[in-house]
């Protein structure tokens, strides 16, 4: 792992006026952990020349209170004053895509935002089609890096994610990962473009991954309030790869291991909760500039253990134009599929 320094992603302080509470803004990262820490689970097959690291992190999957997570917590108030500068937004660090399929499949380099733009193209729904999104990193080159839509003749829904914007094929080589909900459209897994486990073969290696699941909590007051989001993802190895979450069937898999509590190499994650603001009359969160329309798909996705380390944001700029920015651990596809899951139609 290299352990880049991590750059808080809050201090690229916005264009307009800051109006959230003080909780939001940046806070001094020299006192904090890496936030890599907090996704790493060891992993197996167990590495042996790391052993010595696997002990503190286990922290970061039971949610429970340590001394330590305590302590950051109660001094959070007085680290919080920064000085406000107005200074422009940084444009996306250059991210090299040499090889597509690899970018898309690997976690955010530590200490840097990739910064993307999900676009909704409408055509053909008139015709009954389902529209397409489509990903590109948020930068000069406008760099495409995935394509998604929903599947036609499916019972639940069923998004395919593909490498070629111009080809959504099932069968095709460019179809790199898929997205499949529950019938009541309130859970989602994401798969690699692994084989499903009837055709797998004697070492289980060229099995389907799970990349992560997402569970809608069905808001009580219809839809009046934020939504809440809990975002299971693979944790991390020593190495800072994603450990490998094959299922052999469905009570396997990350959802089922999460409503189980079997939380070993598992990590979760939520939406930050909004605040409510009282001149705007709505419950507001802080993109720093980097959302401007208000809309309930909007969402930030944390680990409770550091709400101020943003792993992903989500929210809309235009009409059929989103912004969608993911730090390590996730990768381009994981959080693709996350968004597209924002979309669905029932929730």
């Amino acid at each position: 792992c290299d352990h880049v320094p991590h750059v808080p992603t809050a201090s690229t302080s916005s264009d307009e006026e800051d109006d959230s509470d003080s909780s939001t803004k940046p806070i001094r990262s020299e006192k904090k952990k890496n936030p890599a820490s907090l996704f790493q689970t060891g992993g197996d097959p167990p590495k042996e020349r790391k052993s010595k690291k696997k002990v503190p992190p286990k922290e970061a999957e039971s949610e429970e209170e340590t001394p330590e997570t305590l302590q950051k917590n109660s001094n959070k108030k007085g680290k919080a004053k920064k000085s406000k500068k107005k200074e422009e937004r940084p444009p996306s660090p250059v991210i090299e895509v040499d090889n597509l399929e690899e970018f898309v499949l690997q976690p955010a380099p530590q200490g840097v935002t990739v910064k993307c733009r999900v676009t909704r193209d409408k055509k053909g729904m008139d015709r009954g089609l389902y529209p397409t999104y489509y990903l590109h990193l948020d930068n000069d080159k406008k760099v495409f890096l995935l394509a998604g839509r929903k599947r036609k003749k499916s019972k639940t829904s069923n998004y395919l994610i593909s490498i070629d914007p111009t080809d959504l094929s099932r069968g095709g080589e460019n179809f790199i990962g898929k997205l499949r909900s529950n019938l009541m459209g309130t859970r989602f897994t994401v798969f690699d473009n692994g084989a499903n486990p009837d055709r797998a073969n004697a070492d289980w290696s060229n099995v389907r991954q799970e990349l992560s699941a997402v569970v809608y909590e069905t808001n009580v007051l219809g839809f009046k309030g934020p939504r809440k989001m809990t975002v299971i993802i693979p944790g991390m190895n020593a190495d800072c790869e994603r450990v490998p979450i094959r299922p052999r069937n469905d009570n396997d898999g990350l959802l089922m291991r999460w409503q189980n509590r079997n939380m070993d190499n598992v990590i979760e994650l939520h939406n930050k909760a909004p605040v409510w603001n009282d001149e705007t009359q709505s419950y507001v969160l802080n993109f720093h500039g980097r959302v401007t329309h208000a809309s309930v798909k909007n969402f930030q996705i944390v680990h409770s253990s550091d709400p101020d380390y943003i792993v992903m944001q989500f929210g809309r700029v235009a009409d059929d134009a989103f912004t969608m920015d993911y730090n390590y651990p996730l990768c381009a596809v994981q959080a693709f599929a996350i968004a597209l899951s924002s979309f669905d139609g029932k929730l």
